[in-house]
């Protein structure tokens, strides 16, 4: 009996101690900032397949070589945010984190616009070590000269344009005339003597980074609602470029054989004539 009461004592000593302590619940997920969880439903969608294509349909085909300048405003979202916030991120930055992660592969660009030679994420931000050999003076007598080398290194924030290979066609069982595009070359924009000049960096075979591409949101302008992704951006065509290139048999660009106006004339002429192609088409 005596055992009894000691053993009820201190049950009774155990629940008072449990009801003064605070109740702690411990929630290891962050609070959702936004109407839902997942940014919409965007972070996991699929890029949209290709229609089938049958070589025997491809009736005419053309390819052009485009280059898409980030300053004009209607190409600012491949260049905003600078830094990545609230699931945003510019596209040299899906394009080098997908590098790293190995979800894309980068070809050398040096020699051929082909995809021939694969380069690592290491390679690639090595090739954009710059080194500057510079004289500096001491701050401390005697004031002697010394020699340094300065090196700068890779800044994504001077990447200023792309350029786009691509291939027109027509589809005689659609009757469409339909693109795809190929590959897609960063290029960096570097100063020499006062003056401007590109520097591609290598290319990316496009069909791999369709599915990186799907799941990178851009920043809408328009409504915060309606969700894009830079797949949706290239397969809507919600961008602005110049053509620099058509295919041909010296494999010339148009600036190696026109200038100024007439340079841009001769990109206007190309563009034109993939629309009078097909409009001839269907002429009666």
């Amino acid at each position: 009996m005596r055992h009894l009461s000691v053993i009820l004592v201190l049950l009774a000593i155990i629940i008072a101690t449990h009801e003064k302590a605070p109740a702690q619940v411990y929630n290891n997920e962050p609070p959702v900032d936004g109407l839902f969880a997942d940014g919409g439903g965007f972070i996991n969608t699929k890029p949209v397949p290709y229609p089938p294509l049958r070589k025997a349909d491809v009736m005419w085909q053309k390819r052009l070589w485009r280059v898409i300048d980030m300053r004009q405003k209607i190409n600012q979202p491949f260049y905003y945010p600078v830094e990545p916030h609230n699931h945003w991120r510019n596209l040299i930055t899906v394009i080098m984190d997908a590098l790293k992660e190995g979800t894309i592969t980068a070809y050398d660009v040096s020699t051929t616009d082909e995809f021939l030679v694969p380069l690592t994420h290491q390679e690639v931000v090595n090739r954009q070590v710059d080194t500057l050999h510079k004289t500096f003076k001491r701050p401390d007598p005697p004031y002697n000269e010394f020699d340094s080398v300065v090196y700068t290194n890779f800044d994504p924030t001077k990447i200023m344009r792309f350029r786009i290979k691509e291939d027109w066609y027509f589809d005689k069982q659609r009757s469409q005339m339909l693109v795809r595009i190929i590959g897609i070359c960063p290029v960096m924009m570097k100063e020499m003597n006062g003056e401007e000049f590109p520097e591609p960096l290598f290319w990316v075979y496009f069909p791999e980074a369709r599915p990186v591409f799907a799941k990178s949101l851009v920043y809408n302008r328009h409504n915060d609602a309606m969700r894009l992704t830079y797949d949706d951006i290239f397969w809507k065509r919600m961008f602005g470029s110049l053509v620099y290139k058509e295919s041909n048999v010296y494999d010339r660009r148009i600036s190696e054989y026109a200038s100024g106006l007439e340079a841009l004339y001769e990109a206007e002429r190309v563009k034109n004539e993939l629309m009078r192609f097909e409009h001839d088409l269907w002429e009666f």
